[in-house]
Formats: structure tokens, sequence, C-alpha cells
């Protein structure tokens, strides 16, 4: 695509706040090797911006709750169960350990990063709804072409 601004503007931001560098350089390299996504490493993320956001357990406690749409939440925290009960009633569904390997992670990073697209794609909020517009299928009659049948128990 020609155009800076029409590229940027298509490619997926995530943030990562995480204060242990060493542990934020690699997820960014692995980031960057598989993805090509615009990555910002962030003291404090951007809640305004429509993009994934990974987070250490620093960041997550100075979030101010409730989340505006935490399915973009990626949470990088040990395994602390008083933490996972507060990202689990903040509605954080991707949480993963710092022993994780890095390809859990990034799955996680990926599907976040998709659950935002499809979010900001659709009009329609994302969860289990009718839709008005879908055509059920006819079930068809009971057709016989014998008599009736009975199952013989001895």
């Amino acid at each position: 695509m020609e155009g800076g601004g029409v590229e940027s503007s298509m490619m997926q931001t995530v943030q990562l706040s995480i204060a242990d560098s060493v542990y934020a350089a690699g997820v960014r390299d692995a980031l960057s090797r598989c993805c090509a996504w615009h990555i910002e490493s962030v003291d404090r993320p951007d809640l305004s911006q429509h993009c994934a956001l990974v987070l250490d357990e620093t960041a997550f406690v100075r979030l101010p709750l409730p989340l505006s749409n935490p399915e973009r939440v990626v949470l990088i925290t040990r395994k602390d169960p008083q933490l996972l009960a507060q990202a689990w009633e903040a509605g954080i569904v991707s949480v993963v350990s710092e022993e994780d390997p890095i390809s859990t992670v990034l799955l996680a990073i990926m599907a976040a990063a998709l659950r935002v697209a499809k979010v900001h794609s659709t009009a329609v909020p994302s969860g289990i709804s009718p839709n008005i517009s879908s055509v059920s299928a006819p079930i068809p009659p009971d057709h016989r072409t014998s008599g009736s049948k009975r199952c013989k128990i001895q």
C-alpha cells in the first residue's frame, strides 16, 4: 500500500507495559518477528486507543476499573490468587504466567488483537445474540415408507 498514513492506520497496534525490560524486549522481539504490528512500549497504557494491551502486574493495578473492553488485555503475571481474582473481576480473559513459553504469550496477544479487530470492525457488539436476518433451516417431515417398526425385547 502506498502512503504511510493509510498503512499505519490499518496496522494493528500493541501496547506493552512491562516493567521488566529484559522480558519486555523479548516479547517485543518475538512480536516483531511474527507479526507486522506497530508495537509501543509505554509506562502507562493509553486506554483510549483501540489496541491490544500487554500488561504486567504493576501496570494492571494502576488501571482504572471497570475496564472498557477488557477482552483486549493480556495480563502477564505470577500465579498470585488475589491478583488472578482481580483480573477475573475486571473481565480479563487472557492471563499468562511469566514462566509460560513465549509462544503461549504470543498466542494470547494475537487472540487479544483479533478480539480488538472484531469489536471495532463491526457495529454489533460482540457476544451471543440472535441474528434477526438469519433464516432457520426447515425440519423435514418424517416420511415413513413402511409401517411402524417395533423393537422386540426378549
